[in-house]
């Protein structure tokens, strides 16, 4: 398949992405928080079949020597493709001179294992939604 890659946030569909989300079971605020914070990062990738949503992520950073990555989503039906590498690789070259994190859905944690992402010792997390986060996993 020839898939398209974007790296930019021209003419996305926000509800598309919020779907797109939702269907990959992460977290899908609104759709005008999706595009702020989608804006507002460091680098983004937005995959397409042909004119289809089928792919995202996104990272933040500093530029310097630190950076997150989120919103590692594929569409369900094309899971297992590559394109989630194919996502985080494209992320990757924009931050690959820093230190980078990432938390994932429960369960998710063995794909970021090939991509040599370890479970962090000291790692901790503030969430608006504390108990929400601690039943589905995230937190103790």
């Amino acid at each position: 398949m020839n898939y398209i890659f974007k790296k930019n946030c021209e003419d996305v569909d926000w509800n598309g992405v919020h779907g797109l989300l939702k269907r990959a079971g992460m977290a899908h605020p609104p759709a005008e928080l999706i595009e702020k914070a989608f804006k507002n990062s460091y680098s983004v990738v937005f995959v397409y079949d042909d004119k289809r949503l089928i792919g995202t992520g996104r990272a933040l950073s500093d530029g310097a020597y630190q950076a997150a990555v989120y919103d590692i989503a594929v569409e369900p039906s094309y899971q297992g493709k590559g394109l989630g590498r194919d996502i985080i690789d494209r992320l990757y070259d924009d931050i690959k001179e820093c230190n980078i994190i990432l938390y994932s859905r429960p369960g998710a944690e063995k794909f970021y294992e090939k991509f040599n992402f370890r479970r962090m010792l000291t790692g901790m997390a503030l969430f608006k939604n504390k108990q929400s986060m601690m039943e589905r996993g995230f937190t103790e």
